[in-house]
């Protein structure tokens, strides 16, 4: 937080330096092509100066923009606007969706186009900052890089440089433990459900084994009860077979008696 704070002041102090150079600039402008500047755009400027170094950005804002209005060619009210557009965000300078910051930064692209060296240089300047702040932090190396380009000078951006390739070092470091844990994560999930398989596969096959073996069981004794009737009803036959034979046998055994019995009736003398 110091740290991002130390640039917060910086890109304030090129606010103010870009200001006080309102009355150059206008020149400059003249001197690239652009419309003449007109005393109702210089004191809309003077205006502007005056209500940010009390810290009334949003009134400061208004008279930007009517110093554009007058000179839509004016480089310095255009950075000034995006400059106040990030002092009434404060130090959320995090890029959200349309915000005043996405705003600002939009505006500080094409002011880093402009042909004005020093201007070009404090865009980047501050577009490192904003980047930075939403930890986008290789495009702010590239940011602070294209300052240094336009003023190898400038200490500060060479400072937030080094700070963005840590910071972009430390993410990156970040990225890479967190994708070996994913990975680790992943791999201990995949050995986990292998060995979930695995067990389900032994119980499934200890459960066929259980049936199978069930199963054999009710067919060994299906298979001795069923010898055990037929070896019964072969038996109960025999005993019936020879019962009834001996039956025979008595019933011949008393046909032959009572023959027998009336021949010596018969053979009687008188």
């Amino acid at each position: 937080m110091k740290q991002f704070l130390k640039i917060l002041s910086i890109s304030a102090c090129a606010v103010f330096f870009v200001m006080a150079t309102v009355g150059c600039s206008s020149r400059e402008d003249q001197s690239a092509g652009a419309r003449p500047s007109t005393k109702r755009e210089r004191n809309y400027m003077k205006e502007g100066k005056s209500l940010f170094d009390k810290q009334r950005y949003a009134e400061a804002e208004v008279n930007f923009k009517k110093a554009l209005g007058e000179n839509p060619d004016n480089g310095r009210a255009r950075f000034n606007l995006a400059s106040s557009y990030l002092k009434q965000r404060g130090e959320d300078l995090v890029n959200k969706g349309d915000s005043l910051v996405k705003q600002a930064d939009a505006i500080l692209e094409q002011t880093a186009a402009n042909s004005d060296i020093l201007l070009a240089e404090q865009s980047f300047y501050d577009r490192g900052n904003i980047a930075y702040k939403s930890e986008d932090y290789a495009s702010a190396i590239e940011m602070y890089k294209h300052a240094l380009r336009r003023n190898p000078e400038n200490n500060q951006a060479r400072e937030n440089l080094r700070l963005a390739q840590l910071k972009k070092q430390q993410q990156d470091q970040n990225k890479d433990d967190n994708k070996d844990q994913d990975n680790n994560q992943d791999q201990n999930q995949d050995q986990q459900q292998q060995q979930q398989n695995r067990d389900q596969q032994d119980q499934n096959k200890d459960q066929q084994d259980k049936d199978q073996q069930q199963q054999q069981q009710q067919q060994q004794q299906q298979q001795q009860g069923g010898l055990s009737e037929q070896s019964a009803a072969q038996i109960l036959k025999a005993m019936d077979d020879k019962e009834s034979a001996t039956r025979m046998k008595v019933e011949q055994m008393k046909q032959g008696q009572e023959k027998q019995s009336r021949q010596r009736q018969t053979g009687k003398p008188w």
